[in-house]
């Protein structure tokens, strides 16, 4: 995979940052002493947090990630090893396997893959938009107030996944970078950012949602050949459904693998 630079050795000796303009919290490096992958905060990120990690992006080439859950990072079983390059594969040509091999079984009546959705038009700045979802999922009483905050050194928030090796999707599919091919439309279609990881979950943010019944279900097209889970195991008996009371002017995207 093509890399930048890798700022991170720098923290082992300088923990806080200030070296790159950073004042990070008490956190610890993932992955070989010479190499690391990851930096994760110790303790709880808080709605403040994604906004004072923004300008790593610009000082240091790091990207800002919430790692939720109970689980922690030794057993995620991360293989960044493993991973390919994002780059070498084609978003359509994913979705469209993913479909072929899933939607048969599991959508009566089903055709071939319908093609990706049209881009969406957007004025609302993704990043942006990234980080009020941050915020808002990391406030008191939502479901990610206890994640941790963490930087990767990558280029877009699509390639986080393939750069530290996760392994969430492992039973759907054990190259996650071709999923992040995926991401890498979606950030060029509709704004997305990965905002957050779990040990098998994924969320974004999506700075332009479809806003019509007829674009919802194309998208929702694409999140069931991405992942089948999502649906199939959710609370939507159908792609309608799931188009309807989950995609709709959504700024949220939450994918879930078993």
């Amino acid at each position: 995979m093509a890399m930048i630079p890798n700022q991170l050795p720098r923290l082992a000796a300088d923990p806080t940052g200030r070296s790159l303009g950073l004042d990070l919290p008490p956190g610890s490096l993932t992955g070989p002493a010479d190499a690391p992958y990851l930096w994760s905060g110790d303790g709880a990120a808080g709605p403040a947090a994604w906004r004072a990690l923004r300008p790593a992006a610009r000082t240091a080439g790091l990207l800002p990630v919430l790692l939720g859950g109970d689980w922690g990072l030794d057993r995620w079983e991360l293989m960044p090893e493993r991973m390919s390059d994002p780059a070498d594969h084609d978003a359509d040509e994913v979705l469209a396997g993913f479909w072929d091999a899933n939607a048969a079984d599991e959508i009566p009546g089903s055709a071939g893959w319908p093609g990706c959705a049209p881009a969406a038009p957007y004025e609302a700045d993704p990043d942006e938009a990234a980080a009020t979802v941050a915020e808002l999922l990391t406030e008191p009483g939502f479901w990610l107030e206890d994640a941790r905050p963490a930087l990767v050194p990558a280029r877009r928030s699509a390639d986080v996944p393939a750069v530290i090796g996760w392994t969430g999707p492992l039973n759907h599919e054990n190259d996650v970078a071709r999923l992040c091919a995926v991401l890498r439309s979606w950030e060029d279609r509709f704004g997305a950012r990965l905002v957050a990881l779990t040990f098998d979950q994924l969320v974004l943010s999506v700075a332009a949602p479809p806003m019509s019944r007829e674009d919802a279900e194309a998208v929702a097209a694409e999140h069931f050949a991405f992942c089948p889970d999502t649906i199939q195991q959710g609370s939507h008996t159908n792609l309608r459904d799931y188009a309807r009371e989950v995609l709709l002017d959504s700024p949220v995207w939450t994918f879930w693998w078993d």
